[in-house]
């Protein structure tokens, strides 16, 4: 895979999935922005790798303030003139009954999961049209395919990104952008162990591999469909899930 001369953004980028992205994506030659809410975080991963001589630089990004994305889109045309990939891998979600969602609850998921990454894509997209290429990667989630107990919104809101991104994909193709999806299973990131430990053994035990996938194993996946391997391939949904769900 080559990104060499490529541009890439990834938001929440200072950890877990999205950082092992940054990572993959820097060693491979991309010039990376670290996009992330964690400054602290965001820094200190910038650091580590420029110290190792690969491009990186941490931009501080929260994905539902649109204004900061309008800085950000700013920065990012003044100091490289362009985009060629941009992922939206930042999201949340928490498990609880629909009954008990409040307003702010429901607001916090949609904007993450869904309005935020799509502001952010209605930034940059015209700038990957004129330069007539890009590739999008969102990380969506199997929760969005068939639904997950305790997850309604944050399953709307990634079904919505899933159906988004094959929208996105038709209008993108003829300007030589590739949108795709990647839906993860549960995956050993602070956000799955902030979760009782009683929804993660009921989450091991229907996993057929029995156990949970890494971050580096989605972000591999990631990193595939933004590559030049994934030229052809253009509004698709692959799950990283270990046989959780097996859509066809």
């Amino acid at each position: 895979m080559k990104f060499e001369d490529k541009v890439a953004l990834i938001t929440g980028g200072a950890s877990g999935i999205g950082y092992c992205t940054v990572k993959s994506m820097a060693e491979l030659g991309a010039d990376v922005l670290i996009a992330d809410i964690n400054v602290e975080a965001g820094e200190k991963a910038a650091a580590e790798l420029t110290a190792k001589g690969f491009k990186a630089e941490f931009v501080r990004l929260d994905v539902t303030d649109k204004a900061n994305i309008a800085r950000v889109k700013e920065h990012v045309v003044a100091t490289r003139g362009r985009l060629d990939i941009l992922c939206n891998v930042a999201g949340w979600g928490h498990i609880q009954p629909f009954v008990d969602n409040d307003d702010a609850f429901i607001a916090k998921v949609m904007s993450l999961n869904l309005t935020g990454p799509i502001e952010l894509i209605r930034a940059f997209f015209p700038l990957m049209i004129e330069k007539k290429t890009g590739k999008i990667v969102n990380v969506a989630s199997d929760a969005g395919r068939v639904g997950s107990l305790g997850e309604s919104v944050y399953s709307a809101a990634k079904g919505g990104l899933i159906a988004f991104s094959k929208a996105l994909a038709r209008e993108g193709a003829r300007f030589n952008i590739n949108v795709n999806a990647i839906c993860p299973g549960p995956t050993d990131t602070p956000l799955l162990k902030s979760e009782p430990e009683k929804f993660l053994e009921a989450f091991l035990k229907v996993i057929p591999m029995r156990r949970f996938g890494q971050p580096q194993e989605v972000a591999d996946s990631i990193v595939f469909m933004a590559s030049n391997r994934a030229d052809y391939i253009t509004g698709q949904v692959l799950s990283v899930n270990g046989g959780i769900t097996m859509v066809g």
